[in-house]
Order: structure tokens, then sequence, then C-alpha cells
């Protein structure tokens, strides 16, 4: 009998092995990737290409689409960045989702908000809406004053009521960089195949913000924060320019993302799910495909997007639940595209990854790490086996965070102060210690949850 047990276990082990070899490589992979994109000049810093832009006919207007739920905190401050964009034509909808705290109040207050009638209004679901509202100081300023559903709700209510082509959905604790728009617009008009535009999120925690712009990025002070600046720089960085290299980006963040709306009001815009940006865009890309319509999904290197990371566990635990849950419920949902060659290189490589790799990972990574314990407690581990484990889960996983920080300083918005990158540097070596597992065992837990359409409420504090 124990012979047995000690061979089951010694097969999840070598599973886990070469799960942890794939992982890995298809990570360091992304890396190289990523620095051969960015030193063939894919930062563009084209600004006589924004001007022609500008002073031309070329581009189409926006509209910035935000969901906003109990947000009093931040509602003001956003509003405002969201307002001073570079961009000749675009209108901004908040959409407060029936918030309970005075986010309704404080739009009102400080925009000067009057009761506007209802207009007709595009076919998408979404709870009833109780007033619009237009300001007396920004003519562009929308204000949609609905039931309560859900952001992906509250997102196709701010679609339905849009007058532009192309929408894009910000966060209501975040701040736009004030060229966002215009070099998201860049993309569309090179290339009219282009459906989705996302750009890099950088944490705005601990950054020197002045007149509702980040003038200094700074790293956080408190460690959980930093932890997660690391990850955003290696998540966006090193991975999605990866993705958008062999056009397999499946992921544009819910935190700032321009769509072209038309092929969004084809799929029936938000579906209600916990992972609504990655539900979004896979939905986009099969509607093209099986129309054999030309796609591409384009991403920006820069970041265009701040946004607040949670600043206590409780709330970072609650956010990396509903992520992963999000990402096993999309999933789910499209398995149809799974290993499908009709859906080129994102049903036979993005989608596997994702969950192959990113969604049975906790799970591999908890049985592999018991099957470690058990086959040690019973002398059947070799010291080699576990040195070499210890290079692949610990000091592999190190390198590609060191890989990463040198990715960022291609970057425009990289840490230039030398405290910040030597902290950085410490934080890289700590990374795959402690943040790491904390977060796997989350995921590990939520993968047993994913039907679960509950976000869980996380802290905000006003943007400083």
């Amino acid at each position: 009998m124990i012979e047995t047990i000690l061979y089951i276990f010694v097969s999840i082990q070598v599973m886990y092995f070469y799960y942890l070899i794939v992982t890995n490589t298809s990570a360091t992979l992304l890396v190289f990737s990523s620095f051969n994109r960015l030193l063939r000049g894919y930062i563009s810093h084209e600004s006589y290409l924004r001007k022609r832009i500008i002073s031309s006919n070329a581009y189409r207007p926006v509209s910035i689409i935000v969901p906003a739920y109990n947000e009093e905190a931040t509602i003001e401050d956003c509003v405002h960045s969201f307002l001073s964009l570079q961009f000749p034509e675009f209108e901004v909808i908040v959409v407060n989702d029936g918030s309970k705290d005075d986010t309704m109040r404080i739009l009102i207050e400080r925009f000067e908000l009057q009761k506007v009638p209802t207009p007709p209004l595009q076919k998408l679901n979404h709870q009833p809406i109780r007033q619009i509202y237009k300001s007396g100081k920004y003519p562009n300023l929308i204000v949609v004053d609905k039931f309560n559903g859900g952001k992906s709700d509250a997102l196709n209510a701010g679609i339905a009521l849009s007058n532009y082509p192309l929408f894009c959905c910000v966060d209501a604790d975040s701040l736009l960089e004030e060229s966002a728009v215009i070099r998201a617009m860049e993309h569309f008009i090179k290339d009219r195949d282009v459906i989705a535009v996302g750009g890099a999120i950088s944490v705005v925690n601990g950054s020197k913000v002045e007149g509702h712009t980040v003038v200094e990025k700074r790293l956080p002070k408190k460690l959980i924060e930093s932890f997660q600046a690391l990850e955003y720089v290696r998540g966006f960085l090193a991975g999605r320019i990866g993705w958008e290299v062999i056009n397999g980006l499946l992921i544009v963040s819910g935190a700032y993302g321009v769509f072209r709306k038309d092929i969004v009001m084809q799929v029936g815009g938000y579906r209600h799910a916990v992972g609504e940006d990655f539900d979004l865009l896979i939905r986009m890309r099969k509607y093209c495909y099986d129309n054999k319509i030309k796609h591409n999904v384009k991403f920006i290197a820069d970041p265009m997007c701040w946004t607040q990371a949670p600043s206590d566990y409780s709330s970072l635990l609650k956010q990396r639940n509903r992520w992963h849950r999000g990402l096993l419920e999309t999933t789910y949902y499209n398995a149809k595209m799974l290993f499908n060659p009709r859906y080129g290189v994102v049903g036979l490589l993005s989608l596997p990854y994702y969950i192959l790799i990113e969604g049975l990972g906790p799970v591999i990574t908890f049985v592999g790490v018991i099957s470690l314990i058990v086959l040690y407690m019973y002398g059947a581990m070799d010291y080699r086996v576990l040195i070499a484990f210890f290079l692949l889960e610990f000091v592999w996983g190190i390198s590609l965070n060191i890989l990463s920080l040198i990715l960022d300083l291609f970057s425009e918005k990289s840490y230039h102060r030398t405290r910040d990158l030597i902290a950085l540097v410490g934080i890289s070596f700590l990374e795959p210690f402690f943040f790491r597992p904390l977060l796997k065992m989350e995921q590990f837990i939520a993968s047993f949850n994913f039907f679960n359409a509950n976000w869980g409420e996380i802290k905000r504090s006003a943007i400083k």
C-alpha cells in the first residue's frame, strides 16, 4: 500500500517538474520576445504623428466609460484625470452602479450635474437607469445613475448610451495618462484590422501626483504594494508584449482598454462574468474568427493608466481570488476554442497556455509541493532532486524578475530613482519565497469556487 502511494507521489512529482520547465521556459521566451520588440523601437515617441492625428480628420472620437461603485474616495480625481486627456473629441460617461456611499453626491456637487431626459439607448442588457445627468462645467461629461448590476452591467449601460465608434473602459480608482487615447488611436489608424488596444498599467501607490497627473513614478513604501509593483512590471512588459508579437493577446485590462464598438455590439456587450475584460476580448476574437474578419489586438508598453494596488492582504487576496475565478470561468465558457485550429494562435496556443499554465497552475503547484514533502518524509527524495526544484521554482523565478526590471528600463515611465531600483532588485529576490506562494494558495482555493460571482469589496483611499 505504501509503495503504491509513493509511486503516485513520484508521478505527481514528475508532472510538477515538467510543469515548472514548461512554465519557466514559456515565461523566458515571452521576456526575450518582448526584448526583441522593444529593441526594434516598439515604444513609439512619434509626437509628429500624434500632432498630425489631432490636426487632421484621421482620428475617430472616443467614449470614455467609467463604471463606479462606492468610489467616493477617488471619483473626483479620476474624473478630472479623464477630462484632461489630450484628444480633440471625446466624451466621459461615468456610470454610478447603485453606489451606497457618497459617490453620486460628490459627482453632482463637484461637476455641477443637471438632470437630462434619457435618450434612446442601443440594445444591450443592463439594469434600469434611474437618471441621466450632464455637467454644467464640462459639456463632454455625462453621468448615468442606475440600479446595481455589477461592473459588466454598468459598462453595458455606458456603451448603450455612448455616441462614438470607439470606447475606452477605465476603472474609477485609476488615473489616465494625458496621451492615453491618442496613443491608442495611433494603432487604430495604422492598422484598420485592430479591434482592441491595451496598455501597461502601473501602480500609483507611492508615486508623486500633482493636478490629477502622475509626475514621478515612485516605488510604494509598503512591502505588499511593492511586490505588486514588481508583479505589474513582469506581467505587462514581460508577458503581454510577447503575446502581442504573435497576435495571441487575450487580455486587455479592465483598468484601461480601447475597443471597436461595432464588434462589441455584435457579441452582445459584456457578459455578466467575474473576469469581464478577459471574457469580452475572447468573444470578440471568436466572432472575428467565425466570420473570417481579419483582426489584431495591440499593446502599448508605456504605462497608460495608474491604478491603486490593494494595500492590505485581505483586499489583495479577494482581488486575486476574483481574478483567478474569472480566468477559469472564461476558459470554461470558451472551451470549444481550445486546441481548435479554426481559431488560429488563440485556440492552439494562447487559450491552452492560460488554462494549463495559469488556470491549473495553482493546483499542480499545491499537489507538487505536497508530493515533495511526503517523499522527503519517507526518505524517497534525493537531495539533488530538491536542489533541482529549488533552482526551477526560485532561482529561475528570481532571474525572470531581474530580466523584467531590465526590460522596464526601456519603458518611458520606469523607476528612475536609484533607491527604487535597488529596492526592486531586493524585492525580486524575496518575491518567489513570500509573495508568490501566498497568491498561489489563494488561487488554489479559488480553483474550487470559480462559479462564485461575488466580487468582494476592496478598500480604497484618496489618490495623493
